[in-house]
């Protein structure tokens, strides 16, 4: 009986610590998704002032269990983002603005190889959003700072990367050659 008494108090431990993990969490996403959040000291102060108090540590273990990330904005500094329901990311500033698309510089191809140039640290944003839409055109890329290798799938038209991208980012319309 001893083990059973044990065994109800963790579970109830348990329960309470992951409902208030989860209520934690729900608070992040809405503040990252209503604020314009540049680090993680200001997402904690924010955080205790609606009554979280936590460590550093613990707020970047639900930043990366939330895969919320970092991206560049116009202004040179960095927000965080949460990850879209449709493979986009959602952007917290601009409403309309495609703050990738920003990032972009040039497109070349070679064979079945495409080379994007962007900014500096848009790269592995970019990337990732041509990965998560799960193209048919695409095998996959490699991401740098600011470099993208795409391998496109034998017989993918330059014309077919160009609409997926303009698709894909709209303000690269009329950007693409």
């Amino acid at each position: 009986m001893y083990f059973l008494n044990k065994f109800a108090s963790y579970l109830y431990i348990y329960s309470f610590l992951m409902k208030a993990r989860l209520e934690r969490q729900v608070a992040i996403r809405r503040i990252v998704t209503e604020n314009k959040v540049t680090g993680q000291e200001q997402l904690l102060m924010l955080l205790k002032h609606e009554g979280f108090e936590m460590t550093q540590a613990t707020l970047s273990r639900d930043l990366k269990a939330l895969k919320i990330s970092k991206i560049p904005d116009t202004q040179g500094s960095y927000i965080y983002v949460l990850p879209g329901g449709n493979g986009k990311v959602e952007q917290t500033s601009r409403p309309g603005a495609n703050y990738l698309a920003d990032g972009f510089v040039s497109i070349d191809f070679s064979a079945n190889i495409a080379v994007i140039k962007t900014k500096p640290a848009f790269a592995s944003s970019i990337a990732a959003l041509i990965d998560s839409a799960n193209s048919f055109q695409f095998l996959g890329t490699i991401a740098g700072d600011d470099t993208i290798f795409v391998v496109l799938r034998e017989g993918v038209e330059r014309s077919d990367v160009f609409s997926f991208l303009e698709n894909l980012m709209p303000n690269l319309k009329g950007r693409l050659i």
